[in-house]
């Protein structure tokens, strides 16, 4: 059987679309037309010299490639899930009798197959680091200190937390995870260690044993299992150490979808703290909401928790939450905001009667988060509400504009270097390439010239790829644009020029002049004798000539 590709190639100046121009969705026949078209310029029997005979091989092989995987539909099917390396695999289980679907659910078992692979040999590291800060002596002062004394609010941690876990996949089915805590408060502390084994029994449900240590030894024994569709249950099962001896308890989960976003939640506990709770929570992707009440004993309450949130474009998201319950009342704002590829970085002010104003500050480091509540009033006092609210976000701020975008464009830049470096050598190769076959296209592009000129057709005066940033070649930065107007003139057919949504760089005479930045194509053509412009971004359609390019007539 073959092995599935570690890593799926990227389409770029190889992909086979882009060197017969055609759309991924290109039918039989259109991909034959693309064939002849490029065919009657690379043929090597249509060239004289021997050089030209030499290079219009080597391209002509390319395109008759392209073409030969595309017009077979196993080799198509095969190239559009893995790219060119797939081609290169021995497919011992893809016999030539298998239609696309069973290609693609060939691929979709290797894929899980390697995924359980990856799954094995990753650890999984999630942690947890929560530091209090207690600052209420900043807005809620004792007024029997001395005036001097006053100078200096004391602010303290007051509470730390931390806690972190590893999981150690042993088969498909089995995975033990070890996982500690600890937990400090007014100097007083303490600290868990826990170790468990799941298993996963079925496709419904899985199994999992716990032993722990820290107040004394815990021992657990967890079941999970679908009910039905919508409908699921978990029962856990502890024995638990104390002064007094072992104390069992039971804990039991029933979970029911009751429609599309809303799911209802009935809790039992029985043990140290014995309880009932029936949960509500309805989900959607603006806001959420919870209500809870729960009988037990020592503690009885009910709550309820709305949230509303937003989300923009940059992946800035903006949250409001209300809570109100036996136990008071909490309103909370505030957003969170993507600064890295891996970073989430959070801020929200918290009012409330009896907890007072916080500000919780919140950093997500890939599977690490890093919480920082910090404690300004035991009262709702305006001069706190507003430094919460105001200062995180002129820190935030400062903090963008000094630190995280010189960072961020500074590693830009790093990154950008190397790409080119690593892609010195192909751009080379693939800039010989796009000379050879401009130089080949020469005949044929005169003769389609002259063509269109009799016919007053769309001919290509100038046209220019790569990173323009001005109306003119010579406004653009040096080295990177490239003059395309003969591989552009090659392609036009019946008066018209039809380029594919897909980057520019794969269509022959073409190549990266600008590698890992932006780039746009600009072309200026004539047609019925009329001057046009147009612009484009690399990856977006062209299709000309259209009334909207005309250059309005300067009289």
């Amino acid at each position: 059987m073959a092995a599935p590709m570690e890593d799926d190639e990227p389409v770029s100046s190889d992909d086979y679309y882009s060197l017969l121009n055609c759309p991924r969705t290109a039918t039989q026949d259109e991909l034959k037309a693309a064939y002849r078209r490029l065919c009657m310029v690379y043929h090597p029997d249509k060239h004289r010299e021997d050089e030209d005979k030499q290079l219009a091989e080597q391209l002509f092989n390319q395109v008759h490639t392209a073409y030969e995987t595309l017009s077979d539909p196993q080799k198509r099917t095969i190239y559009d899930i893995y790219g060119k390396k797939g081609l290169e695999v021995e497919w011992d289980v893809v016999p030539r009798t298998r239609t696309p679907q069973e290609i693609r659910e060939e691929y979709e078992r290797l894929q899980k197959e390697r995924e359980e692979r990856r799954l094995q040999q990753r650890a999984n590291p999630k942690g947890t680091i929560s530091v209090k800060v207690d600052a209420t002596d900043v807005f809620d002062q004792y007024d029997g200190y001395e005036e001097e004394e006053r100078r200096f609010p004391r602010v303290e941690i007051s509470q730390m937390g931390i806690s972190q876990s590893v999981e150690m996949p042993l088969t498909s089915k089995d995975t033990a995870t070890l996982s500690g805590s600890l937990q400090s408060q007014n100097g007083m502390g303490g600290g868990t260690v826990n170790c468990s084994l799941r298993r996963i029994t079925s496709d419904q449900g899985w199994a999992e044993f716990e032993v722990g240590a820290g107040e004394g030894l815990f021992l657990g024994l967890k079941g999970h299992r679908v009910i039905s569709k919508g409908c699921w249950g978990q029962v856990s099962g502890i024995l638990q150490s104390t002064p007094r001896g072992f104390r069992p308890g039971l804990n039991t989960v029933v979970s029911r979808q009751l429609d599309k976003n809303t799911a209802g939640f009935l809790v039992w506990r029985w043990g140290m703290a014995s309880n009932i709770t029936t949960q509500i929570v309805r989900t959607t992707t603006a806001s959420s909401f919870t209500a809870s009440v729960q009988l037990g004993i020592p503690v009885c309450f009910m709550s309820a928790s709305y949230t509303y949130k937003v989300q923009d474009e940059d992946q800035t998201s903006y949250k409001v939450v209300a809570k109100a319950g036996t136990f008071g009342a909490v309103l909370e704002y505030g957003g969170e905001k993507k600064i890295s590829t891996h970073s989430r970085l959070g801020a929200f002010v918290s009012i409330g009667v009896p907890t007072g104003v916080m500000v919780k500050v919140k950093l997500n480091r890939a599977n690490q988060m890093y919480l920082f509540p910090i404690h300004l009033c035991h009262e709702i006092a305006p001069n706190a509400v507003f430094y919460g609210s105001v200062v995180p976000v002129l820190v935030y701020f400062a903090m963008k504009k000094l630190v995280m975008d010189p960072y961020l464009r500074r590693q830009k830049e790093e990154d950008l270097e190397k790409k080119k470096e690593s892609s010195m050598k192909e751009t080379l190769e693939k800039k010989r390439e796009a000379e050879s076959a401009v130089r080949l296209m020469q005949a044929t592009v005169q003769r389609i010239v002259e063509a269109e000129e009799a016919k007053q057709g769309l001919v290509i005066l100038s046209a220019w790829y790569g990173k323009l940033v001005a109306t003119e070649n010579r406004g653009a930065e040096p080295g990177k644009v490239i003059d395309v107007t003969v591989p552009l003139q090659c392609h036009v057919k019946d008066s018209k020029l039809i380029l594919t949504e897909t980057s520019k760089t794969g269509l022959p005479g073409f190549y990266d002049p600008a590698v890992g930045e932006d780039k746009s194509l600009r072309v200026v053509y004539k047609f019925h004798s009329v001057m046009h412009e147009v612009t484009v971004e690399d990856d977006q359609p062209l299709r000309i000539p259209k009334q909207s390019h005309r250059i309005p007539d300067p009289s």
